[in-house]
């Protein structure tokens, strides 16, 4: 979907982190006739594609919110989005844990999703257009999707408040993989010391790409002693806050 939808650019998007602007290519690989075929040689069908589970959601389910995900920050010429993050798989990863409670809207809100797409654009989220896939989403967003219980608008904003933890979170938490997300919004990494040079108006940092946790004052080994919970991030309904270090939940 072209960067002009609604005038808002990627950038913009990631501020808002919401959906006008999502721009993603899907390549297509042309069909030849039946006639322009060798018939001794017929087109030798492609590997099927191991779909890699997602913990605590069906099938249907992890590829509906990993579509979801896509949309919401889509990968573009600036980089990778939330699928490359493996946003999807924080998601669900958080609903045995530390999201457990939100497990039924999850459920709840995927069938109400379901219904509305196929019931106002003829079929399933993730057979859908991507032009379609966001204007669904934007019905969801603004609650006049139908279906739901209570608003749809309540749904949208669960599932992007966290995508933005499973995007831009510690990658600890199962997110943010490779640091795709903070390499996305020029965030350097951890650091315990930082100089006057560091401290310089315009100053590039290099990335340390390194989680909270592998720091000597606070190791993974430590942190496994009770569940991980989900990273901080703070939101408002504008600009997302993104707290990039360790999780609230943990008193840090």
């Amino acid at each position: 979907m072209a960067d002009e939808v609604k005038g808002v650019s990627r950038r913009d998007l990631l501020k808002r982190a919401g959906l006008a602007g999502a721009a993603l290519t899907m390549p297509v690989t042309p069909v030849l006739p039946a006639q322009a075929r060798p018939a001794a040689a017929p087109a030798a069908q492609p590997a099927a594609v191991k779909r890699e589970a997602i913990e605590n959601l069906t099938a249907a389910e992890a590829d509906t919110l990993e579509a979801i995900c896509a949309r919401l920050i889509p990968s573009d010429a600036s980089g990778p989005g939330a699928r490359e993050a493996r946003a999807a798989h924080y998601i669900g990863r958080a609903l045995g844990g530390a999201l457990k409670e939100s497990r039924e809207a999850y459920r709840a809100g995927f069938e109400a999703f379901d219904r509305y797409c196929k019931s106002s654009r003829g079929a399933a989220f993730v057979e859908l257009s991507m032009r379609d896939q966001d204007s669904v989403l934007m019905d969801v967003e603004s609650g006049s999707a139908t279906g739901f219980t209570g608003s749809s608008a309540a749904f949208f904003n669960m599932v992007r408040t966290h995508t933005l933890q499973g995007t831009f979170g510690d990658p600890y938490y199962g997110g943010n993989t490779n640091f795709v997300g903070w390499d996305l919004i020029g965030f350097p990494g951890i650091r315990l010391n930082v100089t006057s040079e560091d401290q310089r108006l315009g100053s590039k940092l290099t990335p340390t790409h390194k989680s909270a946790y592998d720091t000597e004052m606070f190791t993974k080994a430590q942190a496994m002693k009770s569940e991980p919970s989900v990273p901080s991030v703070a939101l408002d309904k504008s600009v997302p806050s993104v707290a990039l270090g360790k999780s609230v939940a943990h008193g840090d």
